[in-house]
């Protein structure tokens, strides 16, 4: 009898740097837009006080600095959400970040005390997740790694899961 061979479906090979979702990319995006601005209006009018000018050139000059600045917000959460990139081997997990100043954190499973996932109504909305990984050491000692897919988060915490089991053994 021929049988035919059925792929299972599989998630992302664990072995390379996967990137986040594309629908993480707003939330980055929410997360530096509004502080950006915010200062960039304050810093605009400010030195347009300092400089001494004309009530309606302040307004003008904090309405230019919060666009500045709101511009520069929208670089920065862009940059930040293609530069952060995650990995799971047999040995645990990594997470990267950064281009110029590149931080890459390594937690391997023997160091994993426990794993939490959080999903603020934004995540939930797009169906995304933050996996919090609990290490052992100081009292805030935690890798997190944010907007993750939920499925992916929830896979990246039963792995993990069973890596701690299977290191207690």
């Amino acid at each position: 009898m021929n049988q035919i061979a059925v792929a299972e479906p599989t998630g992302p090979t664990d072995l390379q740097w996967q990137p986040l979702p594309a629908r993480a990319r707003s939330l980055f995006l929410l997360g530096t837009l509004p502080l950006a601005g915010a200062i960039g209006l304050a810093a605009g009018g400010i030195l347009a006080t300092a400089f001494d000018q004309p009530r309606p050139m302040i307004l003008a000059w904090a309405a230019l600095g919060a666009l500045f600045a709101s511009g520069f917000g929208l670089w920065y959460g862009l940059n930040q959400y293609r530069r952060t990139s995650w990995r799971l081997d047999d040995e645990g997990l990594a997470v990267r970040r950064g281009k110029l100043w590149q931080r890459e954190t390594r937690v391997p499973a023997s160091r994993v005390q426990h794993l939490d996932l959080k999903r603020g109504p934004l995540q939930r909305r797009r169906e995304l997740a933050t996996l919090v990984v609990h290490t052992a050491g100081t009292r805030h000692s935690a890798v997190t790694v944010p907007h993750l897919d939920a499925a992916d988060a929830e896979r990246l915490r039963d792995r993990l899961g069973r890596q701690i089991d299977r290191d207690d053994d």
